[in-house]
């Protein structure tokens, strides 16, 4: 993972990303909200598949957000939480969402940007954004 952040992603980009997490959940018809943050976790894009339930635009915001700001995949908090001991602190940590869907999205070696997937089960969501970051590559 990189430890440095790039020029915040382009609004192009922020939609190539977006295009390939919504192909993933189409393909799978799964309802999935789809956002992208830049380097400092603001919005730089979000669509969603109609009949979406409404709290999966505010989670995939957070998600994203959260993998942006702590360079990682929200997932590694889920598996800090899940773990117990020590990793309970997570939840002390301003911003970090301990649910898979949130990955980092790497361009030239740094961080431009994040994407966050909401609205299946966190490996759906996971699986989804994955091809969103891939998108990128």
């Amino acid at each position: 993972m990189s430890n440095l952040y790039g020029a915040p992603i382009s609004t192009e980009n922020a939609k190539k990303a977006a295009a390939a997490a919504l192909a993933e959940a189409r393909k799978n018809d799964w309802t999935m909200a789809v956002a992208i943050t830049d380097t400092a976790g603001f919005l730089v894009y979000f669509e969603k598949i109609d009949g979406t339930q409404t709290a999966s635009s505010v989670v995939a915001v957070d998600k994203a957000r959260s993998a942006a700001l702590f360079k990682r995949p929200t997932k590694a908090f889920q598996e800090m939480l899940a773990a117990g001991g020590e990793g309970l602190r997570v939840l002390s940590m301003t911003g970090a969402v301990p649910i898979e869907g949130g990955q980092p999205l790497i361009m030239d070696g740094k961080v431009v940007g994040a994407i966050g997937v909401s609205g299946g089960s966190s490996a759906q969501d996971n699986q989804c954004a994955t091809p969103g970051a891939a998108a990128l590559k």
